[in-house]
This record gives structure tokens, C-alpha cells and sequence, in this order.
């Protein structure tokens, strides 16, 4: 992995990157409607899921001004309830804010350190700012820096989130390492001249054949030891 050696910083996505985002959501799912069966369960976070997805297009297409994820999640979440029965105003409050509540994968929080010894180390998340601050905290994720989308009113893959993020790395984008598990993440990061380096996930989005990355690992393990070797 010649090609990732020379970079100056590392970028990490956050979601579903370093934290399983949709473990997290099944777990908020079942707090606020015990005794769900896990089709259900699976039902309700395509909802939610799809929701996200949606909003986050139509603002991406200029049919919605930019709102940042926790009113977007509100929303998701007043769905679930809506489909669910659930009415309890303080319960549906709670399962809103299930996305600052993710639990880091097991390798993330010793790689995030490792990798911090050599690197400056930035994340760079659609997550909002206020949900990113609890998120980094419940997770224990540590970083040199974190950056959210919210900053110039725009969801990853547009173009201003990677400049944002090589903005504020200082360095030529060819000096800048994005890694993520999910390729439409890097093939934006990759459009702005950035490194990339997909990092597989259970929940992740696959990299296809027509994909040309500079870097694929099995886990962050693998990563942190290509960047630091020699």
C-alpha cells in the first residue's frame, strides 16, 4: 500500500465508520418498544433508515434547505413512533438522540490512538455538530480534530464537505487520506483529489469492481499497521 504512505493527515468518517450505527438505532428501537421481534425491529430501522436517506437527497437536490441530522432524526424518529403505536412524547424525545448513543466498533477507539501518534487525525461526519460532540463522547472516540458536515450546510458526498475537511488539513488533497466503509463516501472524497481507503464493515457499503481505491482492509488494525510500518 505504497500509495497511502505519503499522506500527511487521515480522515475518518465517523458513522457506520467507527461506530455501528445500525446496531445503535436497533438497540434505541427496542428500548422505546420492548418486545418488538426483530423483523419488526428490522422493519422500523428501514424506516428510519429510508427516511434519512431521502431528506438528506432532497437536500442535496436543492428541494429542502439544509437542516442538520438531529432535526432529521426527530423526524425519523416521530416516524418509527407514528408506525409503532408509540405515543409517550418523553420516549419518542429519547429514541430522537439514539444516533449519539452508537457504540464504537473494536477496533476503532485503540486504531483512532494508534494512528494519532503518527498523524494528525481528523473525523468528518454528517453527523451535526451537537450530535457529534455526545456521539465522540459516549464512544470514546479522541481526535485531533472532529468536523461536521453542518459547517457549510451540506451532506457528504457533496464537494464542499471534502473541501471543508482539506481545508482544514492544510495540505494538498493528494497529501490527504479519507477512509470510510462505505464507497460513495470515497468516490466523493476521491472526486476532490483526496487519497482513499475503504475499511470493510458489516453495515458498510462495498466497494465494486469499478472502483479503484488506494487502499481496502479487512479492519483498522490493517490500516493503522500500512500507514505506521517502517
Amino acid at each position: 500500500m505504497a500509495g497511502i504512505r505519503d499522506v500527511e493527515v487521515v480522515v475518518f468518517d465517523v458513522l457506520g465508520t467507527l461506530v455501528d450505527e445500525p446496531g445503535g438505532l436497533r438497540r434505541g428501537i427496542r428500548d422505546a418498544v420492548p418486545g418488538l421481534g426483530e423483523e419488526s425491529v428490522g422493519e422500523l430501522l428501514a424506516l428510519w433508515q429510508r427516511h434519512v436517506e431521502v431528506e438528506q437527497e432532497r437536500i442535496a437536490q436543492g428541494r429542502r434547505g439544509y437542516v442538520s441530522t438531529e432535526v432529521i432524526d426527530g423526524e425519523a424518529a416521530r416516524r418509527v413512533a407514528d408506525h409503532a403505536g408509540l405515543a409517550d412524547p418523553a420516549v419518542v424525545a429519547r429514541l430522537a438522540t439514539a444516533g449519539s448513543r452508537l457504540s464504537p466498533w473494536g477496533d476503532a477507539v485503540d486504531g483512532l490512538e494508534r494512528l494519532g501518534r503518527r498523524f494528525p487525525v481528523l473525523g468528518l461526519s454528517n453527523a451535526g455538530r451537537a450530535a457529534l460532540l455526545r456521539l465522540n463522547a459516549h464512544a470514546g472516540l479522541r481526535w485531533h480534530q472532529v468536523l461536521s458536515s453542518e459547517a457549510v450546510q451540506a451532506y457528504k458526498p457533496a464537494p464542499e464537505v471534502y473541501r471543508y475537511a482539506i481545508d482544514t488539513a492544510g495540505c494538498p488533497p493528494e497529501r490527504v487520506l479519507m477512509v470510510a466503509a462505505h464507497a460513495w463516501d470515497l468516490r466523493g472524497a476521491q472526486a476532490s483529489g483526496m487519497r482513499t481507503a475503504y475499511v470493510r464493515r458489516p453495515a458498510g457499503d462495498p466497494p465494486t469492481t469499478g472502483d479503484a481505491f488506494d487502499g481496502r482492509f479487512e479492519g483498522l488494525d490493517d490500516l493503522v499497521t500500512a500507514l505506521t510500518a517502517g
